[in-house]
């Protein structure tokens, strides 16, 4: 199924039928005399009379490819969330972050599990977050072209650093990088490896392999996980430029995976990537992420994909080709991370006794 956010609403939708309509009508009695034939939306030097045959036939139209977003009618009148920008609320969420403690004294530390296609970003969201509390954008976790290969072999897991004057004392947060989920299981991260990574089984540095699934004979594998092991939350990474052109066994998949984390207790959120990709209004301007309706259908589509209601769903814009970071860019990274942290403690409280 191709999606490349093609979709109009129903009065744009008309109005763009009755523009085309207008280029592809016949010429009136004046014009057909030294006019071209059959119109279309090409244009030609020169083109035959046009014959009483020709007028029957049906005519061909080339519909021109509209792209969501493209202008200020995608934009809604009021937000659809509500935020606030500014540089006093970034230093709000930073220190929110800083400050965060485990709602349980067995652990120290939150572990976060981020999953999703290859290419949507997952790396690139671990690099954004700690480049917002490292000062500069840097890159923390390697990053891949957006191929149909993995770029991310091994389990790694990133504390985010920068808690306190020390850029480089740790935060409570660890986020966890793995293999990305391919069109099948031979192509990338499968169910189980991906089930015992949040069991805490796996061992840190893992590579994943389709044909060598983790198992008690793998090397380092960790019999009795604790709390301290296992994943606490699990984040469904989604591109937003490429939600709705997704293969369909990927709904299965990541609905299937859902099931078996649920019934481990693990609370699961999403963010929507790329969604500077999505709507050009919101390319140039981050603060309108909540008016694009190109960005809430697209949620909505990742909301259907993952069986998921978009109240779970954040959008971001990861730093990829920016060598400077951005106040408002900053602000959508920190609500996503404080959105993630609010599940985190979901899980401690239903696991406090």
């Amino acid at each position: 199924m191709a999606f490349s956010f093609g979709l109009t609403t129903s009065s744009e939708t008309k109005s763009n039928t009755d523009a085309i309509s207008m280029l592809s009508s016949p010429a009136t009695s004046s014009e057909t005399k030294s006019t071209i034939g059959p119109p279309t939306l090409t244009f030609t030097s020169a083109a035959p009379a046009v014959t009483k045959s020709d007028r029957n036939k049906p005519k061909k139209v080339t519909v021109p490819q509209f792209s969501l977003g493209a202008d200020l009618s995608f934009l809604l009148e009021n937000e659809w969330r509500k935020m606030e920008w500014s540089k006093e609320v970034r230093e709000k969420l930073m220190e929110s972050v800083r400050t965060f403690k485990p709602a349980s004294e067995a652990v120290t530390e939150a572990r976060v599990l981020l999953i999703g296609p290859v290419g949507a970003g997952k790396s690139s969201f671990i690099s954004s977050v700690q480049s917002v509390f490292s000062g500069r954008v840097i890159n923390r976790a390697m990053v891949g072209s957006s191929s149909s290969i993995s770029f991310t072999k091994k389990l790694r897991s990133y504390n985010i650093r920068g808690a306190g004057e020390d850029a480089d004392e740790p935060t409570a947060l660890v986020l966890c990088d793995v293999m990305g989920v391919g069109e099948g299981e031979s192509t990338g991260l499968t169910l189980h490896d991906a089930l015992s990574v949040i069991k805490g089984h796996a061992p840190e540095g893992h590579q994943f392999s389709p044909e060598q699934p983790i198992s008690a004979e793998t090397v380092g594998f960790v019999k009795k996980p604790g709390t301290n092991n296992k994943v606490h939350c699990v984040v469904f990474v989604i591109d937003g430029s490429k939600v709705g052109s997704y293969a369909k066994s990927f709904g299965a998949t990541f609905q299937q995976l859902r099931e078996h984390i649920s019934n481990l207790g693990v609370h699961q959120v999403a963010v929507l990537t790329h969604v500077d990709q999505v709507c050009n209004t919101t390319r140039s301007d981050i603060t309108m992420v909540y008016r694009s309706k190109a960005i809430q259908q697209a949620m909505v589509k990742a909301g259907e994909l993952l069986g998921m209601a978009t109240s779970y769903i954040v959008p971001v814009k990861n730093y990829c080709s920016e060598l400077d970071l951005d106040e408002n860019t900053d602000v959508l990274l920190l609500k996503a991370v404080d959105h993630i942290l609010q599940y985190v403690n979901l899980y401690f409280q239903d696991n406090s006794s």
